[in-house]
């Protein structure tokens, strides 16, 4: 099986899958991943490419975040080789009520590893759920994080 972003949201009532990833990446996969990620192909992802990157090195937390914002092409692969850039599909039911331990910047991060961009301030609501709106592509959306980290987007 081949190695791509899984990304499986709630849309309109109804779960839209994107391509998942089931087996650890190899290099040709992280390769193939890197030349997608890198869009003006300078052999550094960084600004707005780096965003979602960061994010999950952010939250898997096996990888200390570059100082500068920049990702090389070689501390990308081994991170893609790890796994960190494995995206969760949220559970059935989420967003799930509870306590909530994530502080706003790590509810945010999620989204934006979810592949959302331009999110708002979250707010935590009475149920422990972190929410607020984002952008998918041009189109701007309401996103949920509960505390499991289900990034939910209604």
């Amino acid at each position: 099986m081949t190695r791509k972003f899984a990304l499986a949201l709630l849309t309109a009532g109804s779960i839209v899958a994107v391509p998942g990833i089931a087996t650890a990446a190899n290099e040709a996969d992280c390769a193939s991943q890197w030349t997608q990620a890198d869009t003006n192909h300078d052999g550094v992802i960084a600004g707005t490419e780096a965003d979602r990157y960061l994010a999950y090195i952010r939250i898997r937390a096996q990888v200390t975040p570059p100082a500068d914002g920049r990702i090389t092409q070689d501390s990308f692969m081994q991170a893609c080789q790890g796994d960190t850039f494995i995206a969760k599909a949220p559970e059935a039911g989420a967003p799930l009520k509870g306590e909530n331990s994530f502080t706003q910047t790590q509810a945010r991060d999620r989204v934006i590893a979810a592949g959302l961009t331009q999110v708002t301030t979250l707010a935590k609501d009475p149920d422990g759920i972190w929410r607020g709106t984002a952008k998918r592509g041009d189109v701007g959306v309401k996103v949920a994080v509960d505390f499991k980290g289900n990034v939910v987007v209604e």
